[in-house]
């Protein structure tokens, strides 16, 4: 179906863009039960919106496919090559009984059996890293400490003991992971007890992972923080998570970014705000003043007569986009100072001001606000 005339996948399971796992995985399951075939033998209508619902879930519980289509929607998997990120494309039409299973388990009783494989890929770690605003600004290198699950070195992930006989088929569900019994209409598969749905078990078990097939263990890691990192930017490292079972893949490490506050500045998309306090002599008689950046302080010309709340803009001096898309700006705005206490002196002088200080003219913002008045009162 072209991608301008499929359905949004969030709309398909009833779900906020925002949901969860846990709001995702029930909406999923409410839906696949009411629409599944087995409930609708026959049911052509049916059928295409179970598949409908497996594709939309297959998206979105996945997190880097669902930020694809968060970007560019139904275009991110569109083409042999994938959309405009180039994302390369996949078979939604693979894989429902897969999806559906890892939830329900053969919950209907369809008696498509099917023996389980003891390769799986490890599980996704996540680290929540804090760093400062210069560092999210122009990028660092980091080295974080954590711990994940590794292939055992003692028996290379095989489980048994050195020498020993290994994995053997489980006589209990031999080797299909699964047990089933009968309840009325329907037939259960539950997991299997004795193999704990591995299929396999292993008479003489590595001492060192008790035949886990691996260990937990500390680990030291550099990473490198791009420059333009924001608040819940998301590093995604491949195949550092936690250790596949069984010789599956390993899964990735989420390195999830959190900017502390800075005294001064303050983000804006790519651009840097910063709040100047001057003087109403430097206001009113224009002035030059330093103003720190990212890259140290720089000379910012202050025209006279400028108003408190003005915002002057320096160009490029703001954050790296971290897309490669330029550069955002600093942007100065000028709060003016009253002073609290004055000496005899300056009384004297700012009281002859304001009897020099008489025309409309030099207080646009006083004057429009006196016509105002007019117009409302007459």
């Amino acid at each position: 179906m072209p991608a301008a005339q499929k359905r949004d996948y969030y709309d398909i399971l009833g779900v906020a863009r925002g949901a969860g796992d846990e709001d995702l995985k029930k909406a999923y399951r409410r839906l696949a039960i009411q629409f599944h075939p087995d409930r609708n033998p026959g049911n052509k209508e049916a059928e295409e919106r179970f598949k409908e619902i497996n594709e939309a879930y297959q998206v979105l519980s996945d997190p880097e496919r669902r930020a694809q289509y968060d970007r560019f929607g139904h275009a991110a998997f569109q083409g042999p090559h994938g959309g405009p990120g180039g994302f390369g494309g996949f078979d939604f039409s693979q894989g429902f009984e897969e999806v559906f299973s890892d939830i329900f388990g053969d919950f209907f009783g369809t008696g498509r059996g099917r023996t389980r494989s003891r390769a799986r890929r490890g599980d996704d770690l996540r680290y929540d890293l804090e760093v400062e605003f210069e560092e999210a600004a122009r990028g660092i290198e980091k080295t974080i400490k954590f711990q994940r699950l590794t292939t055992c070195d003692a028996c290379n992930g095989t489980r048994a003991k050195n020498g020993s006989a290994g994995a053997r088929q489980c006589p209990n569900c031999r080797g299909t992971g699964q047990v089933r019994t009968q309840q009325g209409f329907f037939s259960i598969s539950t997991t299997c007890p004795q193999c704990r749905g591995e299929g396999q078990t292993i008479s003489d078990p590595c001492p060192k992972c008790q035949g886990q097939g691996r260990v937990r263990k500390a680990e030291s890691l550099a990473v490198k923080i791009p420059p333009g990192v924001d608040n819940g930017s998301r590093l995604k490292l491949r195949n550092e998570g936690e250790a596949g079972f069984g010789g599956g893949p390993s899964g990735d490490l989420y390195v999830v970014i959190h900017v502390k506050e800075h005294a001064l500045f303050v983000r804006q998309d790519n651009d840097v705000i910063i709040e100047v306090p001057i003087s109403f002599p430097q206001a009113a008689l224009g002035t030059e003043i330093e103003v720190p950046t990212l890259e140290g302080k720089v000379n910012l010309k202050i025209p006279a007569g400028t108003q408190s709340g003005k915002v002057l803009r320096l160009k490029g001096k703001g954050i790296i986009d971290l897309h490669g898309y330029g550069r955002g700006d600093q942007l100065v705005r000028v709060s003016v100072e009253t002073p609290r206490s004055l000496t005899a002196r300056q009384r004297e002088l700012l009281e002859e001001f304001a009897q020099l200080d008489g025309k409309a003219i030099n207080h646009p913002l006083s004057k429009g606000f006196v016509d105002k008045l007019k117009e409302m009162f007459g």
